[in-house]
């Protein structure tokens, strides 16, 4: 069985268990790590892995979210140990990623999550990444998952939506705003290596998490449980809502 989320002082989102899980042998070991949150918002990760004391550096475009993420990790009492920085995954380069602590490509650990959905060329972004860590350091990437979000638009009753993402078509081709990606298992490995990164095992994200409600019952402790044992496990991790891997930079 996997390892459970790590201990913050506040409670984890338990469609996010699969992917604590994987980093909890790399934040709960008791050092302080340099991390680099890309696309981070309003700090769901940044501010417990501060709570863990580690140093965190957020890059996100939206000044609205980063304005949201000081609010926050003030009042968690860890305003010291983040930093936020508006910019652009895909310019990391352009950015003073150096807080004081290190070398600016010396990271320890970045987070990548929700991101390469809605980037102009994810290739580029991991690659930006991947030049942030330092050698040994490691990324975790959280992505959507086409199966998922197939299923969920059939189970939604919206089959044709359902088949123009199965079919890796835009399913509201009218819309303004550019089409969110999806991917599958073998899309996302092949970013990994191709941004010059080691992949480990991928997991699936939000397995059972997303399909329940508050009215279904579910003890959230269960479903937690639950979660852990089938991120791992296909074929339940091939239909999730996301896809998480935990890379490695050589």
């Amino acid at each position: 069985m996997s390892a459970p989320a790590p201990s913050t002082g506040e409670q984890l989102p338990v469609r996010t268990a699969a992917v604590w899980a994987a980093l909890d042998p790399v934040v709960a070991s008791g050092e302080a790590l340099r991390v680099l949150d890309v696309g981070g918002g309003s700090g769901g990760f940044a501010v417990p892995l501060a709570r863990l004391g580690h140093q965190v550096t957020v890059v996100d475009p939206s000044a609205d979210a980063l304005a949201t993420l000081q609010r926050r990790a003030q009042t968690a009492g860890v305003g010291e140990r983040v930093r936020g920085l508006q910019g652009d995954g895909d310019l990391l380069h352009e950015l003073p990623l150096d807080d004081g602590h290190g070398a600016g490509g010396g990271y320890d650990l970045a987070l990548c999550h929700s991101v390469l959905e809605v980037v102009d060329d994810p290739s580029a972004t991991l690659r930006e990444v991947t030049r942030a860590l330092r050698p040994g350091g490691q990324v975790s990437i959280a992505t959507a998952n086409r199966a998922g979000a197939v299923l969920a638009r059939a189970l939604g009753g919206h089959p044709r939506e359902a088949l123009a993402l199965l079919e890796d078509r835009d399913p509201a081709p009218s819309r303004t705003r550019p089409a969110r990606r999806r991917f599958g298992p073998g899309d996302l490995l092949a970013l990994v290596t191709g941004a010059g990164l080691e992949p480990g095992e991928w997991r699936g994200v939000a397995v059972v998490a997303d399909l329940l409600d508050a009215a279904s019952g579910a003890g959230p402790e269960a479903v937690r449980r639950l979660e852990l044992a089938l991120a791992v496990t296909s074929p339940y991790r091939d239909v999730a809502t996301g896809l998480h891997v935990l890379a490695t930079r050589p």
